[in-house]
């Protein structure tokens, strides 16, 4: 029943209350305490197990000579157990990994020991000071600057920088603040360089040397201080000029653009016309060689047949000179119109065809012209050659008057 219940006799039992212990011996409810432990007596009972556990003998009842002698080897054994306690803390604490990517710098006392790899590893805490360093990991660092250039003009200019950890111990030795030395040492270079330059150059072509320049610049310096840093890149990512004359210089940027335009327009039509005209020309030159030695050949072959005519003209004089006027009579006759007549008879006889003959001449050259036989002229022709035939007898000269 509760502790308050009415008609307990007056006797109320306080669960709080240490009556029970302090009655003494069964009575008095003392079995039946629930009030909470007493603190000293769990220190007391805690001492004697571990004096125990330490080879003495624990306080029981009223404490004779050797519970004495336990309590003073008590008084050394606490210590050297919290001691073993603190050096194992101490020593597991010692215990780290280095990831594949970093290297260990030890500094035992302020003072550099030693790189430690990748794995599991171990040092003395407090004594030594493990500081972990990214040597794979590519860091970068931009800056926009503006500034002043040979030619006393102002350009802006975006430029970022690749670079990784060559040194570890350098990189945390040697310099206290590594990146800020960095943006420094990156904007120092920069300035030296574009110092240097004209703005055309950094705003158009030149901006791969300038990129170029900048890193050898700024290796140097970082080799100058020690800092354990490679460079890896340079990346200029803009140039540009101060926004006030920005549309200015795109005009200019736009009209040299335009103007190499045209000059690659020429050179392409220049490279598509120069090879025609050299062809041309080159088919000019071969067909008045070709003409020329036709000419030459065609002389040397009328200067050779000429001289064979003459060995033979030498040979029977007579035959040749009936032989030259019957061809020249058919070169001159073969490109004449021709009329063939009887003038023995009293009416022409014609003995060729005059239609077709006519018809044929009048298809060849532009100057024949179709002859029209008329009486009078049938006349004249027989008179002529009456007139001929009279004087040939007479004077007994031959055909081209020769003797």
């Amino acid at each position: 029943m509760a502790w308050n219940e009415p008609g307990g006799g007056g006797k109320q039992h306080d669960p709080w209350s240490g009556g029970g212990r302090r009655g003494g011996g069964n009575g008095g409810g003392g079995n039946n305490n629930q009030g909470p432990p007493d603190l000293d007596e769990a220190l007391k009972k805690f001492q004697d197990k571990l004096n125990r556990m330490l080879g003495g003998r624990g306080k029981r009842g009223g404490g004779g000579g050797n519970g004495g002698g336990g309590g003073k080897r008590s008084v050394f054994a606490l210590p050297g157990l919290l001691a073993i306690i603190v050096l194992a803390i101490w020593a597991a604490s010692g215990f780290y990994l280095v990831d594949q990517s970093e290297r260990g710098v030890v500094l035992r006392f302020g003072k550099f020991e030693q790189i430690v790899n990748p794995g599991l590893q171990w040092n003395p805490p407090i004594i030594d000071d493990v500081r972990m360093v990214n040597v794979t990991g590519v860091r970068s660092v931009s800056q926009t600057k503006s500034m002043l250039t040979r030619d006393e003009n102002i350009v802006k200019v975006d430029i970022s920088a690749q670079y990784q950890v060559a040194d570890p111990r350098d990189y945390v030795l040697n310099v206290r603040t590594p990146d800020l030395s960095i943006e420094n040492a990156l904007d120092s270079a920069l300035r030296q360089v574009v110092g240097g330059t004209d703005m055309d150059e950094i705003l158009t072509s030149g901006r791969a040397l300038l990129a170029d320049t900048v890193s050898t610049r700024l290796q140097a310096y970082l080799d100058s201080y020690g800092l354990g840093v490679g460079i890896l890149a340079i990346n200029i990512e803009s140039t540009s000029a101060p926004d006030a004359v920005q549309d200015a210089f795109d005009d200019v940027i736009k009209a040299r653009e335009d103007r190499q335009r045209l000059i690659n327009d020429a050179i392409g039509y220049a490279n598509a016309i120069i090879p025609e005209a050299q062809g041309q020309a080159q088919r000019l030159i071969e067909q008045a060689q070709g003409y020329r030695e036709s000419v030459v050949a065609k002389a040397q072959g009328e200067s050779n047949r000429f001289n064979s005519l003459l060995t033979e003209y030498r040979q029977a004089p007579q035959v040749m000179r009936d032989r030259m006027y019957l061809d020249t009579m058919t070169e001159v006759l073969s490109t004449t119109s021709k009329v063939l007549i009887d003038i023995n008879k009293s009416s022409p006889l014609m003995v060729l065809p005059l239609d077709k003959l006519n018809r044929g001449n009048a298809s060849g050259a532009d100057s024949q012209q179709d002859v029209n036989i008329t009486p009078s002229l049938i006349e004249q022709l027989r008179n002529n050659s009456a007139g001929n035939s009279n004087s040939s007898q007479t004077s007994g000269i031959r055909r081209e008057g020769r003797q």
